[in-house]
């Protein structure tokens, strides 16, 4: 066989293995994204009970004061920045920087905290030099709420001991398996809690609706930290899909191409050693 057409076929080979991967990589990618869309399915009606007795008892007491409501003049800033540990997603990773990079612009690193979940995110912060007060790597592929608490946590009690005056979220909202928005969301102060839920529910409180409040207040900041993980690995996991989708099909493309030149180059051989045939033919005439 001749050089070219070994070069060739070695390709194709190359190019169905890339393609059998990639395929694979799709189905593991739909499968974890059916996992996390019911996980937040099944996060949705706790976030809303939380919002619900919130919103009775700032209706019922309205007196209630609280670090995590309170607005204050804006000296610093707390970022909390959601990427993935992992590439192979299109643009995922790299569009949320970019957007991060955009609202740090113009800004002195000394007025603002980056709290990076994450480790394409992190390692970036890091080695460029941001304020990284916080970090989170190695999130399951179906985040739980104990492998984001800490962070959570330590970013709820910064705010309420005035270490930044507000504090936004950068993540890839997912929209469906093959949308994904970045949004900048303010979630800090929490300024919109007695007005987020309508509800009639009456509610009796032990040992005092403050109690209560000041129990449930932090633990309703955290848990929207971890909405916020579950939608960004949702992108993710959807962004993968579409990423390993895409690679499928250009893997088939080629494969398609690379056949027809194969094809191509088998004609050109059989054509040459015809010619050869007939001139030997004719020589001995």
């Amino acid at each position: 066989m001749p050089q070219n057409q070994r070069d060739i076929k070695r390709r194709i080979n190359s190019t169905k293995n890339t393609a059998q991967i990639t395929k694979a990589m799709e189905m593991v990618a739909a499968a974890k994204l059916r996992r996390v869309q019911e996980a937040v399915q099944q996060s949705k009606p706790f976030l809303a009970k939380m919002q619900e007795m919130l919103a009775g008892i700032s209706k019922s007491a309205r007196w209630i004061k609280h670090p995590l409501l309170a607005e204050r003049p804006v000296k610093r800033t707390g970022y909390l920045v959601i990427t993935g540990d992992r590439g192979l997603a299109g643009p995922y990773n790299s569009q949320i920087i970019r957007v991060a990079l955009q609202e740090f612009r113009g800004k002195d690193k000394s007025t603002y905290t980056v709290y990076a979940v994450g480790r394409r995110g992190r390692d970036f912060f890091h080695k460029h030099g941001y304020p990284v007060g916080g970090e989170v790597i190695g999130v399951p592929d179906v985040p739980t709420y104990d492998s984001v608490k800490d962070l959570a946590r330590q970013v709820v009690a910064a705010y309420a001991a005035e270490e930044f005056d507000e504090l936004y979220f950068i993540y890839n909202e997912f929209i469906n398996p093959v949308t994904q928005r970045p949004v900048v969301k303010k979630v800090l102060p929490l300024s919109d809690v007695g007005t987020s839920h309508e509800s009639n529910t009456q509610y009796l409180f032990e040992p005092d609706a403050e109690a209560v409040f000041e129990k449930l207040l932090p633990r309703y900041a955290e848990t929207l930290v971890y909405q916020a993980v579950l939608d960004a690995k949702a992108s993710f996991h959807g962004a993968q899909m579409t990423a390993m989708g895409n690679a499928t099909d250009a893997a088939k493309e080629m494969i398609e191409t690379l056949t027809l030149q194969l094809n191509r180059a088998r004609q050109a051989a059989i054509t040459t050693q015809i010619v050869e045939i007939v001139g030997g033919a004719e020589a001995l005439k």
